[in-house]
Protein backbone atom coordinates (compact mmCIF):
# COMPACT_ATOMS: atom_id res chain seq x y z
CA UNK A 1 0.00 0.00 0.00
CA UNK A 2 1.29 3.46 -0.92
CA UNK A 3 1.55 6.08 1.84
CA UNK A 4 1.84 9.87 1.52
CA UNK A 5 4.42 11.49 3.82
CA UNK A 6 6.02 14.94 4.14
CA UNK A 7 9.32 15.15 2.27
CA UNK A 8 12.42 15.12 4.49
CA UNK A 9 16.14 15.50 3.82
CA UNK A 10 16.55 11.72 3.66
CA UNK A 11 14.17 11.64 0.67
CA UNK A 12 16.15 14.24 -1.33
CA UNK A 13 18.32 11.89 -3.45
CA UNK A 14 15.33 9.77 -4.48
CA UNK A 15 13.19 12.84 -5.24
CA UNK A 16 15.90 14.50 -7.31
CA UNK A 17 16.35 11.30 -9.32
CA UNK A 18 12.60 11.20 -10.01
CA UNK A 19 12.63 14.90 -10.91
CA UNK A 20 15.28 14.13 -13.55
CA UNK A 21 12.94 11.51 -15.03
CA UNK A 22 9.83 13.69 -14.80
CA UNK A 23 11.48 16.82 -16.19
CA UNK A 24 12.96 14.93 -19.14
CA UNK A 25 9.49 13.66 -20.12
CA UNK A 26 7.06 15.43 -22.48
CA UNK A 27 5.01 16.42 -19.40
CA UNK A 28 7.38 19.29 -18.51
CA UNK A 29 9.26 21.88 -20.56
CA UNK A 30 11.91 23.08 -18.07
CA UNK A 31 14.27 21.71 -15.45
CA UNK A 32 17.91 21.71 -14.37
CA UNK A 33 19.97 20.36 -11.51
CA UNK A 34 19.91 23.81 -9.92
CA UNK A 35 16.11 23.96 -10.12
CA UNK A 36 15.80 20.44 -8.68
CA UNK A 37 18.06 21.28 -5.70
CA UNK A 38 16.30 24.61 -5.08
CA UNK A 39 12.85 23.02 -5.22
CA UNK A 40 13.72 20.18 -2.86
CA UNK A 41 15.51 22.49 -0.41
CA UNK A 42 12.46 24.79 -0.37
CA UNK A 43 10.21 21.78 0.32
CA UNK A 44 12.20 20.61 3.34
CA UNK A 45 13.10 24.01 4.81
CA UNK A 46 9.69 24.91 6.22
CA UNK A 47 8.96 27.39 3.42
CA UNK A 48 5.57 29.13 3.59
CA UNK A 49 5.35 28.81 -0.21
CA UNK A 50 6.20 25.21 -1.11
CA UNK A 51 5.44 21.82 0.47
CA UNK A 52 6.86 18.50 -0.66
CA UNK A 53 5.47 15.01 -0.21
CA UNK A 54 6.69 11.55 -1.05
CA UNK A 55 4.75 8.45 -1.96
CA UNK A 56 6.23 5.43 -0.25
CA UNK A 57 5.71 1.70 -0.32
CA UNK A 58 7.44 0.29 2.72
CA UNK A 59 10.81 2.05 2.83
CA UNK A 60 10.91 2.71 -0.91
CA UNK A 61 10.14 6.17 -2.30
CA UNK A 62 8.00 5.53 -5.39
CA UNK A 63 6.84 9.06 -6.17
CA UNK A 64 6.70 12.65 -5.06
CA UNK A 65 4.51 15.74 -5.21
CA UNK A 66 5.04 19.45 -4.61
CA UNK A 67 2.42 22.08 -3.92
CA UNK A 68 2.79 25.86 -3.97
CA UNK A 69 0.52 28.12 -1.93
CA UNK A 70 -0.92 31.45 -3.05
CA UNK A 71 -4.17 33.40 -3.13
CA UNK A 72 -6.44 33.62 -6.17
CA UNK A 73 -8.05 37.04 -6.57
CA UNK A 74 -9.91 35.58 -9.56
CA UNK A 75 -11.68 33.07 -7.30
CA UNK A 76 -11.41 34.94 -3.98
CA UNK A 77 -9.77 32.20 -1.93
CA UNK A 78 -6.49 30.48 -1.14
CA UNK A 79 -5.00 28.62 -4.07
CA UNK A 80 -2.99 25.41 -3.92
CA UNK A 81 -0.97 24.80 -7.08
CA UNK A 82 -0.09 21.17 -7.60
CA UNK A 83 3.27 21.88 -9.17
CA UNK A 84 4.63 18.35 -9.53
CA UNK A 85 3.05 14.96 -9.10
CA UNK A 86 5.11 11.99 -10.22
CA UNK A 87 4.92 8.26 -9.67
CA UNK A 88 7.39 5.72 -10.99
CA UNK A 89 5.83 3.87 -13.94
CA UNK A 90 5.15 0.62 -12.08
CA UNK A 91 3.11 2.48 -9.44
CA UNK A 92 0.76 4.39 -11.74
CA UNK A 93 -2.88 3.50 -12.09
CA UNK A 94 -3.39 2.23 -8.54
CA UNK A 95 -5.03 5.31 -7.02
CA UNK A 96 -2.07 7.14 -5.49
CA UNK A 97 -2.83 10.33 -7.44
CA UNK A 98 -6.47 10.25 -6.38
CA UNK A 99 -5.38 9.63 -2.78
CA UNK A 100 -3.05 12.64 -2.98
CA UNK A 101 -5.82 14.92 -4.26
CA UNK A 102 -8.04 13.77 -1.38
CA UNK A 103 -5.19 14.35 1.08
CA UNK A 104 -4.68 17.93 -0.18
CA UNK A 105 -8.43 18.67 -0.22
CA UNK A 106 -8.66 17.51 3.38
CA UNK A 107 -5.63 19.56 4.44
CA UNK A 108 -6.82 22.68 2.58
CA UNK A 109 -10.64 22.32 2.49
CA UNK A 110 -11.44 25.89 1.41
CA UNK A 111 -8.74 26.25 -1.23
CA UNK A 112 -8.94 26.26 -4.99
CA UNK A 113 -6.77 23.49 -6.46
CA UNK A 114 -4.96 24.28 -9.69
CA UNK A 115 -2.48 22.47 -11.88
CA UNK A 116 -0.98 22.57 -15.33
CA UNK A 117 -0.96 19.68 -17.76
CA UNK A 118 0.30 19.26 -21.30
CA UNK A 119 -2.55 18.51 -23.71
CA UNK A 120 -0.62 15.46 -24.95
CA UNK A 121 -0.62 13.93 -21.47
CA UNK A 122 -3.98 12.22 -21.96
CA UNK A 123 -3.55 9.74 -19.11
CA UNK A 124 -2.95 12.52 -16.60
CA UNK A 125 -5.86 14.52 -17.97
CA UNK A 126 -8.18 11.53 -17.41
CA UNK A 127 -6.99 11.24 -13.79
CA UNK A 128 -7.43 14.97 -13.19
CA UNK A 129 -10.91 15.04 -14.71
CA UNK A 130 -11.88 11.97 -12.68
CA UNK A 131 -10.90 13.99 -9.61
CA UNK A 132 -13.03 17.00 -10.52
CA UNK A 133 -10.52 19.22 -12.33
CA UNK A 134 -11.81 21.24 -15.29
CA UNK A 135 -9.99 22.94 -18.13
CA UNK A 136 -9.73 26.73 -17.93
CA UNK A 137 -10.44 28.61 -21.16
CA UNK A 138 -7.26 30.69 -21.29
CA UNK A 139 -3.52 30.47 -21.65
CA UNK A 140 -1.02 31.10 -18.94
CA UNK A 141 1.95 33.38 -19.61
CA UNK A 142 5.25 34.05 -17.83
CA UNK A 143 8.13 36.48 -17.94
Amino acid sequence: MISIKPMTRQHCPAVIEMMREFYSSPAVFTGSEEIFRNDVEECISGSPYLEGYVFTEGDAVVGYAMIAKSFSTEFGKPCIWIEDIYLKPGYRGFGAGTAFFGFIEEKYPNALLRLEVEKENERAIRVYRKNGFEMLPYMEMKK
